[in-house]
């Protein structure tokens, strides 16, 4: 037996992102591009644009993707993803340093070598400067990278307050120490994983939605660290297991209540500011709050608020 489907995920590309620097006053970024699907000379070009667009409103968020996705969906090499990544962090500030002041890009590392420059392909110094990059992570060695050579951590929301405490912190604070960085340097960012819409509304079928997308979440090896660290490392092999056959209703299944709040919060507008403060508040900087398109701005004006006025003076340390 088969599920009708896998859970999807709208794309962000870098052409909406223009569109919006002209129509809104705010931030705007990429969470995330997929950093090895990409190189570090087309990557910095694309985001010195769009820092230029923006105003210096951009905010480059960074990730790895998962092997089997970067060498059968990029058809792009995979190795040592997190030394990679810290590799390709380090480029991108090199060819926009050499932009800034007009010197020639030498940049030569194991994964990356960019040597060559020429007039004609050099933008010139951006006023704005370069963009923010913050990286996202899941297990400890990206966090690590972040912690040493990114503006900040972009947490994936299949994680957990435990999770987070436990070894996605700790981890950034080494790296950040070990770097001589200022844990102020350094933000963390998560996207929350809601079910939620009005006051009063029925959530059963936004709770279904997102438990599926926990399955799916689950089943990918490269995230069985988060199961492992709550003692459910039988259930990625068997969720693993089925998504290999397609069996999407299957896998659903097998996430029960527990797990599924663990990692979601469920709650409609009236509390669920207070529900995300009590599960996040004191960990991150910033919170991405995704609310579906079909509700009322207005139902959220209050949410947002809230959010905002307990959010800390500095990143958390």
């Amino acid at each position: 037996m088969t599920g009708s489907s896998p859970p999807r995920w709208p794309t962000i590309r870098s052409f909406p992102l223009a569109q919006a620097a002209g129509a809104a006053d705010i931030d705007l970024g990429t969470y995330i591009a997929v950093a090895f699907a990409r190189n570090p000379m087309t990557t910095a070009v694309v985001a010195n644009d769009l820092q230029s667009f923006t105003g210096g409103r951009f905010v480059l968020g960074l990730g790895s993707q998962v092997k089997a996705h970067i060498t059968r969906r990029f058809a792009m090499p995979w190795s040592n993803p997190a030394p990679r990544m810290r590799e390709f962090i380090l480029a991108l500030r090199a060819i926009w340093a050499s932009w800034q002041d007009g010197s020639r890009v030498q940049f030569e590392g194991e994964f990356y070598r960019h040597t060559l420059s020429a007039p004609l392909f050099d933008p010139g110094p951006n006023p704005f400067g370069p963009p923010k990059v913050l990286l996202a992570a899941v297990g400890p060695r990206m966090t690590e990278v972040a912690g040493e050579v990114a503006d900040g951590l972009v947490c994936h929301a299949f994680t957990s307050r435990s999770y987070l405490a436990e070894v996605t912190l700790p981890a950034l604070r080494r790296a950040v120490a070990a770097a001589g960085r200022s844990p102020d340097d350094v933000e963390v960012a998560l996207p929350a994983f809601l079910a939620t819409g009005p006051p009063g509304a029925d959530l059963t079928a936004r709770a279904e939605a997102a438990r599926r997308q926990v399955a799916f979440y689950g089943s990918t090896p490269a995230y069985r660290g988060v199961l492992d660290h709550h003692g459910w490392g039988d259930l990625h092999t068997e969720l693993h297991r089925l998504s290999r056959e397609q069996r999407w209703d299957d896998m659903t299944k097998l996430i029960d209540d527990e797990v599924l709040r663990t990692f979601v919060v469920i709650a409609d507008a009236s509390v669920l500011a207070s529900e995300l403060t009590g599960r996040y508040g004191g960990l991150v900087s910033s919170l991405t709050v995704s609310v579906p398109y079909a509700d009322d701005p207005e139902t959220w004006r209050p949410v947002i608020a809230a959010l905002k006025a307990s959010a800390p003076r500095e990143p958390a340390s």
